[in-house]
């Protein structure tokens, strides 16, 4: 039956649509289809743990001292984002491949093959110096949204943080939670933004990139040893391999034995892409501050950055207001990814070094020991908060605390990673034991430097 005019014209809108939403589903099955799209999907699937630890390494603490680094001394010490990003990711990758290879964490493994006592001493010093980082962290979130809504109260703020992070640690289910903590590690893009909001001479920046320069005085010195004790610290070494372990025991390799034996060579592949991929893009952000800040503060004789949220107020009139709020967004988004890491990581490492349960996928009645020590953590990193916390002062302590657990504890990874006994088939290559033991050397020296310089 033919349709009348009448009924034609009435027809035509809804034809239309119907063709417009036919043509938009063939577009974007096609788009879905096309091979770029599809290996950039898979590429975002493969990121994980490797990539929040990563992001998670560009805490408020460490904006603040990449900050400094470039308000201090220009782009003089921009080169220690290239010099940093082997080392730190030959190591990171080491304890992943050891919680692949073994299917347990860092601590355990270190009290299976090595000195008791010295992991314990290196345990309770890395709960210190977290809690140093957690109260610094809190107060710079806190300082950060201060920047945005000035009447808010600053203590209500810290606590505010700390309970929203210990809720999302506690109640939200680990894949769900480990979702959060990928896409949360995209909020660091914004300090890549605002590098393009400030007049850099790109030329200069790269000279200094690929030249080293090193003044030698007392203040850079510090500098260089924060830088160190910010990138390659150890809170991720024991995120890193405990979180390994977890995505394991997520795909459903319950036991220990099992983790073990159903590690293949593709997973070795994949975890590869996804701890270099991290580590370049926490060296990559690194890379942006100490530009921008070098750029827009060092230039304009702003030479002193105390805190994160600091850098952000002094940015305000030489990047614009845009860049200004994407700097203090940065601080509240890292943060809230960096927290987790630093309480969770103590947590691991204190539960395996006494044997209590642990892990994430429990639920908080399953393994009480390891929850209690992330509640206390924030606890006490809120309490530093309440007595005046001199944000400068944690940064030092933290610092100094971890110059000395690094290189304990990255001699026990390179150990355990060139072990054939431990880990078989997926033992370090010679390059990686070569610029493991280079590290240790080097964090030695550097933890040495740090506590002559600050205490002598």
């Amino acid at each position: 039956m033919r349709k009348s005019i009448l009924e034609k014209i009435f027809s035509m809108p809804a034809e239309v649509l119907e063709k417009s939403v036919e043509l938009e589903h063939e577009i974007k099955d096609d788009i879905e289809n096309q091979k770029t799209v599809k290996e950039a999907k898979e590429y975002w699937k493969t990121l994980g743990p490797g990539l929040t630890t990563g992001a998670a390494d560009d805490d408020p603490s460490g904006i603040a001292t990449y900050s400094q680094m470039g308000a201090s001394r220009g782009f003089n010490l921009i080169w220690l984002s290239l010099f940093s990003f082997p080392l730190m990711a030959v190591v990171q990758e080491m304890c992943a491949r050891i919680g692949l290879a073994t299917g347990v964490g860092l601590a355990t493994n270190i009290k299976r093959h090595f000195s008791k006592k010295v992991l314990y001493f290196c345990v309770v010093l890395l709960l210190f110096a977290n809690v140093f980082n957690i109260g610094a962290d809190l107060g710079a979130m806190a300082k950060g949204t201060q920047l945005i809504f000035p009447k808010l109260n600053f203590i209500f703020l810290v606590i505010g943080f700390a309970v929203l992070s210990l809720g999302l640690q506690i109640f939200i289910p680990y894949k769900k939670y480990s979702k959060y903590l990928k896409y949360l590690a995209l909020i660091l893009l914004a300090y890549v933004i605002t590098a393009f909001y400030v007049n850099i001479n790109w030329g200069d920046v790269f000279r200094h990139l690929i030249v080293p320069t090193v003044s030698f005085t007392k203040d850079e010195i510090i500098l260089i040893c924060a830088a160190f004790g910010t990138t390659i610290s150890p809170y991720l070494f024991f995120w890193q391999t405990s979180q390994e372990v977890e995505e394991q025991i997520e795909k459903g390799e319950r036991t220990e034995e099992k983790r073990k034996t159903m590690t293949t060579d593709m997973d070795i592949r994949k975890m590869r892409i996804d701890v270099w991929s991290g580590m370049f893009f926490s060296n990559l952000i690194m890379f942006f501050i100490i530009a921008t800040c070098a750029a827009a503060l060092f230039t304009n004789g702003i030479t002193n950055i105390g805190t994160a949220a600091d850098a952000a107020q002094a940015l305000r009139p030489f990047a614009g207001d845009f860049a200004f709020g994407l700097f203090a967004i940065g601080i509240l988004g890292v943060g809230l990814l960096a927290i987790p890491v630093l309480a969770g990581s103590a947590s691991y490492a204190m539960s395996e070094a006494f044997n209590w349960k642990t892990g994430l996928y429990r639920k908080l009645k399953q393994a009480t020991s390891f929850y209690g020590v992330i509640i206390i953590a924030m606890i006490l990193g809120i309490g530093l908060n309440f007595i005046g916390l001199d944000p400068i002062k944690a940064l030092i302590y933290s610092a100094v605390l971890n110059g000395v657990i690094s290189p304990v504890i990255i001699f026990f990874i390179v150990r355990l990673g060139s072990s054939e006994e431990v880990m078989g088939r997926f033992k370090n290559k010679k390059v990686a034991n070569v610029l493991g033991w280079f590290t240790v050397l080097l964090l030695s020296i550097v933890s040495i430097g740090t506590i002559i310089f600050i205490f002598v």
